[in-house]
């Protein structure tokens, strides 16, 4: 990940405990205590490490599985399909490797979030067994292409999943949409729509990762981060002072071209995807 920002102190971790209990006053939680939430803030505004992407979804599970030597004909319907994911992913997460000592977070699939490790509820073990904080994947996966990008498709049961996640002990969620061409309409739509399903995540208490991607293959890839940069700064501009976020943000053409973004009092941390990229 890029450094966080480095405007943050612990008044502020302080101040975001607060914020969730107002906002989630009549919501039955599962115990956790104020001091776990405040850790996992300050986790995430500050420690080095990766976060897990464990988010594959039921599109491209058999293709994943399948290269993990799972054939299709080893389960039958989504429940086992997602069972077979489930297992895989539990192997992960219970390796002694896989701590918060090298993992900040995790990103998880609504299906795990609904299914247990070792005996515990996974957002539960992740963070008490694991102290890797839990985040939820809240998209639906991509529309199809308009003005050059592909907004989210519609979340009609979203409200239901925040509660869910909040009982949970989910501290956050994850959004992605993407950028494939510089598009004024396009990128200001995909900004928009960015922001409008964090502030329905804010209001549950929970901290959103907006991932509004550009295409790392765009021939117009600059234009497009540049325009992408003002529009983030105008919806940082219209958040309230405690409606902390996070962002995972391509890796820009121009260096820092973020660093605004990243000092933004509302910013808690900017991450960088590393899927597409070369090893060497």
């Amino acid at each position: 990940p890029l450094p966080p920002a480095l405007n943050l102190t612990r008044s502020h971790a302080r101040a975001f405990t607060r914020t969730f209990a107002q906002r989630n006053s009549e919501v039955p939680l599962l115990a956790m205590a104020a001091s776990d939430r405040k850790r996992q803030f300050e986790q995430m505004a500050s420690q080095d490490g990766f976060v897990a992407a464990l988010d594959q979804s039921g599109g491209s599970t058999p293709k994943a599985l399948r290269l993990y030597g799972i054939e299709d004909s080893s389960y039958k319907g989504e429940v086992e399909m997602m069972d077979r994911m489930h297992e895989m992913r539990s192997r992960i997460i219970t390796n002694p490797k896989f701590d918060g000592s090298r993992v900040v977070a995790a990103i998880l699939f609504e299906a795990t979030m609904d299914r247990e490790i070792g005996g515990m509820p996974s957002a539960k073990f992740i963070w008490e067994m694991k102290r890797v904080v839990p985040i939820l994947k809240i998209d639906q996966g991509l529309a199809e292409e308009k003005d050059a990008v592909q907004l989210m498709k519609d979340m009609p049961a979203l409200d239901a999943m925040l509660d869910r996640a909040v009982a949970a002990g989910i501290f956050g969620t994850k959004e992605r949409s993407v950028i494939k061409h510089f598009n004024q309409q396009g990128i200001k739509a995909v900004v928009q729509q960015q922001f409008d399903i964090a502030r329905r995540v804010l209001a549950k208490g929970l901290v959103p990762i907006l991932e509004p991607e550009v295409d790392i293959h765009a021939s117009d890839k600059e234009a497009c981060e540049r325009l992408l940069l003002d529009h983030l700064l105008e919806g940082l501009g219209q958040l309230a002072p405690e409606d902390w976020v996070v962002f995972k943000l391509t890796l820009p053409t121009q260096p820092d071209l973020y660093l605004p973004v990243m000092q933004h009092p509302c910013t808690l941390r900017v991450l960088a995807p590393s899927g597409g990229y070369a090893r060497e």
